[in-house]
Parts: structure tokens; C-alpha cells; sequence
């Protein structure tokens, strides 16, 4: 598989933003590039160069999937794999003969843009652009007919990759991106973090002022939720960063108005819509708590709870960066791990790269999914390459 690398030259534009008569009118520049590596085939001599710190191995687990994104385990190690499109479906991956590679795949249910999973008390859930489902998972790993929750959700724009998981509790929580890149939302459910009832009698807001929060995942200490979310397109190379936020309650994290610590957006003014100047607005918003390098996607969030990773792993977040399209030099195409300090995020450090070759110019790997194997190894999805990773601690089992 292989394609040119797409690069267009420097977007530049100006806006005149209209202001309420107690403000000035603002002008201001948007800029941005849009450069995409060219997709490589997931050879083995180019999976052989991929770095992990000392003691982890990353194997193929599954190929030629075309587009794997988001993953879920059972307890007896079956792989759930969603792909979405309008022939969208799951897949069940199974190991039976334990020989660290899946058998052929199996298709066990087909649902137009199906996209998040999440498993609990042997039933699946699976949530589209507007729909959610649920289907029982009978004795052989197949699924019942799934059946509809729900048909309202938001539509999708620019985000429509709903995400799924449920809290330390039993509640299910569904992830809803914005509809466009930087504007307020008609509809309230956009651009939020929604709590859902599993029985398809109704659902509520959690967080709002967030853009397009793909992954999210709960402490296992002290419970707090956790969520990467995607930051504005067109601010420049560097801006906006990719924030880690803790998710409370009733809060809301910016979008579309600030970003990172009360930066503004030049291209919308929150005064025309909620009577608050920038500094008004940024002061009811809360900041994130670590960023990342603009652009570079993030997809999954996994906190690891496994006992087979070293001890400084066990409780921290692993991160996969999908990889920018909008920036001059790429950013992203890795998945990262996050270092705490003193309890608290301090850091986003390299965990496996090398998916970016020929001088960046090229790549054959875009990290999407994470999930946990019963074993404590991690799968990784890569929607770009068609390929599921298992990753595994080789190391000194000892000094552990």
C-alpha cells in the first residue's frame, strides 16, 4: 500500500469578528497547513523498528482489517473491533489455539457508522452517529440482534465518532464531539460528555465545552474522570494543544471561546451568545491539566490496571495520538504514556513510535484504539494499517 504524501501550502486568512457595542471589532489572522504523510504498508522489517522502552515487546496480533478502531475485551480474551463507515459492522477476534495470533475474523454484527463499544455483565453496547445499541453476547461469543436504545442522538458534522465506556459504578457515559470546527452549537447535547441510561429511558449532560473528546477513562484511585479532548483547527501550527482534562460535573472546558489557560479564540466571541466577555467566559471555565502538541489527535485513553507492566506504569494513562493532518511537520502517530508526579499528571513521554519514516515524510501506522487483555498485555488498533498490536512486558519478571 502506498501513497504520495499530501502537502498544501500556508491557509491564511483574516476575519472581521462583529462585537457587541461595549467591545472594540477584532481582526484576526487564521493560519494552518495541511500536510499528510503518505500510508505505508505494516511490513515486519518496518514493525521490527518500532521503539518501546527496554523490556516491551509489540507484536501483530491481527492483520488485513482494513480500518479496526475502537476495542473491547471480554473477560475470556475475545476481541469486540468496531469499523465505521455505512458498511460499518464488529468484528470478534478470537486466539483459540493461544499461539499470540487471531484466528480469521468473524462478523457479528453490521450497523451503518458504528463506532464506540463498551462491555459490561455479558452485554455489548455500541453507538453510531445518532443511534445507540445493545446486544447480549450468547455462550459462543456471537451477539443477539442488537437493539436500538436510542435514535436522537446529535448529528454528526465534523465530529462523528461517538465513544462509549462505563464508570467504576455502572454508568454509561457516551462522548458527543462538536459539529464544526470552532462555532457555538444549536443543539446542547453537542460538544459534551453525555450520561446515559441503559435502559433507553433517558440521558443528561455531564461536561460541556468540549470539542471532540474521543477518549475518556476513570482514575483507578480516586475515580476522577478523565478525557483527551481535540483541540481548534486553523490556529496556527501550534495551536490549539491537545488538552487532558478532569471531567466534572456540571462543568464546561471552553470550547469554542478559550482554550488551554484562558487563551481566546480570535474567530468567535462568547458575548454575542452567553453576554460574557473572554475574560468573563474563561473564568467560568475549568483548565485543563496537562496539554500535548497541537494537532495530533488523540484517540484512546486507558489507565492501566493489568500487574504484568513494570510498577510505574500500574495506575497511569496510556494515550494514542491518531497523527495531525493540519500541521507542517507531522505531529502524533505514537501512543504516549503519561507520567505522574507527586499524584498528579506531570508529562506526556514516548511509549511507541516509530510509525513515522522516511523523514517523517511517510507512515505506516495511525494508533486508534487501546484495551486490556485479561493478561495484563495491552491491544492497540491501528486504523491506518489495518493491523491490532498486542503489547507485552518481556523484561525481567523479577525486578517487577
Amino acid at each position: 500500500m502506498k501513497s504520495r504524501p499530501l502537502l498544501l501550502p500556508l491557509f491564511a486568512a483574516t476575519l472581521a469578528l462583529t462585537a457587541q457595542a461595549a467591545e472594540q471589532p477584532t481582526t484576526a489572522t487564521m493560519q494552518g497547513h495541511i500536510f499528510k504523510p503518505a500510508q505505508l504498508a505494516p511490513t515486519p522489517e518496518r514493525v521490527a523498528k518500532l521503539k518501546l522502552p527496554a523490556g516491551f515487546k509489540i507484536e501483530i496480533f491481527a492483520e488485513k482489517l482494513d480500518k479496526p478502531r475502537m476495542i473491547a475485551v471480554a473477560p475470556n480474551g475475545d476481541l469486540y473491533v468496531t469499523r465505521r463507515g455505512e458498511k460499518g459492522d464488529v468484528l470478534l477476534l478470537r486466539d483459540a489455539d493461544k499461539d499470540g495470533k487471531a484466528e480469521p475474523p468473524q462478523t457479528v454484527a453490521r450497523i451503518p457508522h458504528v463506532h464506540g463499544i463498551a462491555l459490561r455483565e455479558g452485554k455489548l453496547y455500541l453507538a453510531a452517529v445518532r443511534e445507540l445499541y445493545v446486544a447480549a453476547i450468547k455462550p459462543d461469543g456471537t451477539l443477539d440482534e442488537p437493539k436500538k436504545l436510542y435514535d436522537d442522538l446529535p448529528d454528526a458534522g465534523q465530529h462523528p465518532n461517538r465513544t462509549l465506556a462505563f464508570s467504576p459504578n455502572g454508568e454509561l457515559y457516551l462522548s458527543v464531539g462538536s459539529t464544526c470546527n470552532a462555532a457555538p452549537e444549536p443543539n446542547p447535547e453537542s460538544a459534551t460528555m453525555l450520561k446515559v441510561k441503559t435502559d433507553g429511558s433517558g440521558r443528561t449532560i455531564f461536561a460541556t465545552g468540549l470539542r471532540n473528546t474521543i477518549g475518556f477513562a476513570w482514575h483507578p484511585e480516586d475515580g476522577a474522570l478523565h478525557g483527551m479532548d481535540h483541540g481548534i483547527d486553523w490556529l496556527g501550527d501550534d495551536a490549539q494543544r491537545e488538552e487532558l482534562n478532569v471531567l466534572k460535573e456540571g462543568k464546561k472546558y471552553g470550547w469554542p471561546f478559550v482554550f488551554e489557560n484562558g487563551q481566546r479564540n480570535p474567530a468567535d466571541n462568547p458575548k454575542e451568545t452567553t453576554g460574557l466577555t473572554w475574560e468573563e467566559y474563561a473564568k467560568t471555565c475549568e483548565p485543563p491539566v496537562l496539554t500535548a502538541t497541537a494537532h495530533s489527535a488523540p484517540m484512546a485513553l486507558l489507565f492501566y490496571t493489568g500487574t504484568q507492566f513494570p510498577k510505574e506504569y500500574r495506575g497511569a494513562a496510556f494515550v494514542t495520538f491518531h497523527g495531525s493532518w493540519n500541521r507542517s511537520e507531522p505531529s502524533g502517530y505514537k501512543v504516549a504514556h503519561v507520567r505522574v508526579e507527586d499524584g498528579k499528571p506531570a508529562a506526556f513521554e514516548d511509549f511507541i513510535t516509530g510509525f513515522l519514516v522516511q523523514e517523517d515524510k511517510a507512515q505506516f501506522g495511525r494508533p486508534c484504539g487501546l484495551a486490556l487483555a485479561p493478561d495484563g498485555s495491552l491491544f492497540l488498533s491501528d486504523d491506518g494499517g489495518g493491523v491490532i498490536y498486542r503489547i507485552s512486558w518481556q523484561g525481567d519478571r523479577a525486578g517487577r
